[in-house]
């Protein structure tokens, strides 16, 4: 096998191994999920649902934080437009020379 860079058989199986490992892992959590889910709430690890919360259930506190994450994260990108926007339109101010007089 070629040396690439102090690489050699052993990293490449470790690389494939660890791909394994994980795929099994992903797919083990994805077949419990619930079942792991439910266990970490247990310890106090609260996972977010993507997409999968009812907000109608949501405590009145609840929903203020949410609504101000919101808030926070439409700032953020509202201040990224107008950085983005601001080196296309704003030009260079030139002054204009004035023009010479005909004699």
């Amino acid at each position: 096998m070629a040396n690439f860079g102090g690489l050699n058989k052993d990293h490449a199986t470790g690389f494939v191994v660890g791909l394994g490992v994980t795929a099994a892992g992903y797919y083990l959590y994805m077949k419990n999920k619930a079942k792991v889910d439910e266990t970490l709430a247990g310890y106090g690890i609260k996972l977010p649902a993507a997409g999968e919360q009812n907000l109608s259930t949501l405590t009145l506190e609840e929903l203020m934080l949410k609504k101000e994450t919101l808030e926070d994260l439409i700032a953020e990108k509202e201040m990224e437009l107008e950085q983005n926007a601001l080196p296309e339109t704003a030009e260079p101010e030139t002054k204009a020379k004035p023009k010479a007089k005909a004699k």
